[in-house]
C-alpha cells in the first residue's frame, strides 16, 4: 500500500532582497487509505506543498519519498511517469480544452498509460458519472458551466486511478450541495482504493471531509485547525 513521506522538507524563494520560506522544515506522512487536510490562508505555501509531492518542484532540502522511493532524486523522465501513473493531481487552474468533449477532456492521459481509446472512454464515461456529469459526457467544455468544468478536471484527476490524490482548492467553484458531493467522493476514493491523499483548502468547513487536520502558516507545519486562522478571511 503506497505511503508519502515529507522528510525535514524545505522551499524557499527569492523575492527581490527578501527570502520566502514557502515550505520550511516540513516533516509529513499520508498514509494509505487516509485523506489528509492541509488548512491554512492565501499564501500559505499550501500549493508550494502540493507542487513538491507531485514532482513538479524539488525541494531545497529534505527528502519527498513516495513508496520509499526518493521523488526528488528521480530524473526528468521518471517524475514525468510518477506524475501520469501514479499522481491524481485536482489544481485551481483547470487547464481545459474549451472545445472537446468533457470526455475527451478528462480522458486525456489514458492513452499515455497504455489504455487503448476504447478502453480509456470506458473508464472515463464511468467516471464523469460518478462526479454527476453523465449527461454531459459529450458537451464540449466551453458549454459547461465553472462548476461542471471544474467536475471535469477532478474526473480527469481520478482516471487514471491514482495511488497519490492530491487536491488544490477542488471545490471552488461549486455550490454548497455538490462541494459536499465532491469532497465525500474524494475521501471515499482515498478510502475504498487505499490511496493516501492531500486536500487543501482554506474553507475550514472542509476539514469535517478529512481524518487528520494540519495547518500551514508561513511555511511552518502544526497539527489541528486553528481557531485564529479559521477566523481569518482568505
Amino acid at each position: 500500500m503506497s505511503q508519502l513521506e515529507l522528510l525535514d522538507v524545505s522551499k524557499h524563494y527569492k523575492s527581490g532582497s527578501e527570502l520566502v520560506r514557502a515550505v520550511d522544515s516540513v516533516s509529513l506522512t499520508l498514509s494509505a487509505g487516509e485523506l489528509v487536510g492541509l488548512y491554512g490562508p492565501s499564501g500559505s505555501g499550501k500549493t508550494t506543498l502540493l507542487l513538491l509531492g507531485a514532482g513538479l518542484l524539488t525541494p531545497d532540502s529534505g527528502r519527498i519519498l513516495f513508496d520509499s522511493r526518493d521523488i526528488g532524486r528521480m530524473g526528468n523522465r521518471q517524475r514525468a511517469r510518477y506524475r501520469l501513473r501514479e499522481v491524481g493531481f485536482v489544481t485551481q487552474s483547470f487547464h481545459l480544452m474549451p472545445r472537446a468533449s468533457a470526455l475527451d477532456n478528462a480522458l486525456i492521459k489514458l492513452p499515455a498509460a497504455g489504455l487503448t481509446l476504447q478502453q480509456a472512454r470506458a473508464r472515463t464515461t464511468g467516471w464523469l458519472e460518478r462526479v454527476g456529469l453523465g449527461a454531459r459526457i459529450d458537451y464540449p467544455v466551453e458549454r459547461l458551466s465553472m462548476g461542471e468544468r471544474q467536475r471535469v478536471a477532478i474526473a480527469r484527476a481520478l482516471v487514471n486511478e491514482p495511488h497519490l490524490l492530491l487536491a488544490d482548492e477542488p471545490t471552488g467553484n461549486l455550490d454548497s450541495s455538490r462541494t459536499r458531493e465532491i469532497l465525500g467522493l474524494v475521501r471515499d476514493i482515498c478510502h475504498e482504493r487505499s490511496v493516501p491523499g492531500l486536500l487543501v483548502t482554506h474553507d475550514p468547513e472542509a476539514m469535517s471531509f478529512v481524518d487528520r487536520v494540519y495547518t500551514l502558516r508561513d511555511g511552518r507545519l502544526s497539527d489541528g485547525l486553528h481557531a485564529e486562522l479559521a477566523a481569518t478571511p482568505s
